[in-house]
């Protein structure tokens, strides 16, 4: 069976951990895990006008990875071309503590963090996989 590409649209926050690890997951799912499967869409230019972006998201399946309880990536996918597939909620997940804490550069990042890198993607890698 062949499976369509997968769009990922991480938050683009840069105040919080959870912005970050939303981004880090969705390239470890693009590099690692499922490469060839999926793009990732750019938050930023998405809400700019980007429409190859905005077209990706009307024509194939998308997942929005949220960095906290403000979802503003599904409510941009929703906003400007439809209903997201699913959507993952860091701050749910991974509780807002974690989420909203302050940031940590990408060279600082601790072993915990790397592991909440891997929890998210996994989950990733599950809501890629139950697409039909």
């Amino acid at each position: 069976m062949t499976r369509k590409k997968v769009g990922i649209l991480a938050c683009s926050g840069e105040e919080c951990l959870g912005g970050t690890i939303s981004r880090l997951a969705a390239r470890r799912v693009m590099e690692e895990l499922r490469p060839g499967r999926t793009v990732t869409l750019c938050l930023p230019l998405y809400i700019a006008g980007g429409e190859e972006e905005r077209n990706f998201a009307k024509e194939y399946p998308v997942i929005a990875v949220e960095g906290c309880s403000k979802c503003c990536v599904t409510s941009a996918t929703e906003k400007f071309s439809g209903k997201v597939s699913d959507t993952i909620n860091i701050e749910e997940m991974l509780g807002e503590d974690v989420a909203l804490s302050k940031i940590v550069s990408t060279r600082d990042l601790t072993k915990e963090h790397q592991d909440m890198v891997k929890i998210i993607s996994e989950e990733i890698c599950t809501k890629m996989d139950a697409i039909k």
